[in-house]
């Protein structure tokens, strides 16, 4: 994934999450994390229970993070430039460069005077818990905002990326569709058919692996299956929101004959592939075993007695690494689902 990629999905689970974004710069983003959020990313279960059972106010996490790390670094330096430059003002100190002190009684402290601390004597101080048994307690704190790189690869992106998939496994969405009326005429009734969508993920995998993204949609009344639904579906407006004047027609079948139905389609959808490919990948397998078996065998003919049994277990290792490695394998999983409610006369084609 690119930068640009990387921080677009970002912001989108930020803005999803109700996240409140401080700062937003093209190098880096600093966001006050909303409940849900700092629950899934900052790893506090000893602080939520505190406050799920006392019913406490929560205070959530600030954080910054970081898409660019050159640019990040970029900005701050030259931003500490410009504080640096503003707090260089003229008149502040001498021609001699020493600072002026004030003349006696004009703001100094007399000799027998208390000097500067943190409460004058015979203040009243603050009555605290803190402040009983440790005495001077500081009022103002200085919260640390923690700073972590969200580049490709790094822990915080695949923290990200469990939390949008543990979400977003399943979807329950309405077509929000509304039908021209006229003014004088009640407005009509509109039947909803339901789609069952499935986005699947195929890796034709062996020493080399190629994946794809299978997304289809089966049809609950007639069994039909649509591909490309994904595509599709995203020139419809969804919303978990029931519309008004909606109903449902029933369903034919059931989920689990959907999800069978599917997978067959699916499973004949790979059986028209050129797999010359797995082909191939068995050939370089036996080359790599042959190799293996060739210098194995002559290293254990010519070993000790105490240690032939050793580097016999170092060669059976070597040969399931090379199995697993080499031999041709197609893995299917699914990245999520979704039931869709839509317009019965406004049905997805091929």
């Amino acid at each position: 994934m690119k930068t640009e990629q990387i921080q677009s999905f970002v912001m989108r689970y930020l803005e999803a999450e109700q996240c409140d974004i401080l700062e937003k710069h093209p190098s880096y983003v600093t966001v006050k994390l909303s409940p849900s959020a700092d629950k899934e990313l900052t790893y506090r279960p000893y602080y939520w229970n505190f406050v799920e059972r006392t019913g406490a106010v929560p205070e959530t996490m600030t954080c910054t993070f970081i898409f660019d790390p050159e640019g990040h670094k970029a900005a701050q330096s030259a931003a500490g430039a410009q504080a640096g430059a503003a707090g260089a003002q003229p008149g502040a100190a001498s021609a001699g460069g020493t600072a002026l002190s004030p003349p006696p009684g004009e703001g100094a402290p007399s000799p027998g005077t208390a000097g500067p601390g943190p409460q004058a004597p015979g203040a009243p101080q603050q009555d605290s818990i803190l402040g009983r048994y440790f005495g001077f307690v500081p009022t103002q704190m200085t919260s640390r905002v923690p700073k972590d790189e969200v580049t490709f690869g790094s822990r915080r992106l695949g923290q990200i990326f469990d939390a949008v998939r543990s979400k977003g496994r399943f979807v329950h969405l309405f077509e929000q569709f509304k039908p021209e009326q006229q003014k004088s005429a009640p407005p009509p009734t509109i039947a909803y058919e339901t789609w069952m969508q499935v986005n699947y993920k195929v890796e034709l995998a062996c020493d080399m692996k190629r994946s794809e993204i299978h997304s289809l949609g089966v049809h609950l009344v007639t069994g039909e299956i649509r591909e490309h639904f994904q595509e599709w579906l995203q020139t419809k407006r969804l919303s978990p929101r029931l519309p008004a004047h909606v109903y449902m027609i029933p369903d034919k079948f059931t989920l689990p004959r959907a999800v069978i139905y599917l997978e067959q389609y699916l499973e004949n959808r790979l059986k028209t592939y050129d797999h010359r490919w797995a082909e191939d990948a068995k050939l370089r397998l036996q080359d790599e075993l042959e190799r293996i078996r060739s210098y194995y065998e002559a290293l254990i003919q010519g070993a000790e007695p105490e240690k032939k049994a050793e580097i016999e277990a170092q060669y059976t290792n070597r040969q399931l690494e090379i199995d697993w490695q080499f031999r041709p394998r197609i893995q299917i999983s699914v990245i999520n689902c979704g039931l869709f409610h839509l317009h019965a006369g406004n049905l997805p084609t091929n």
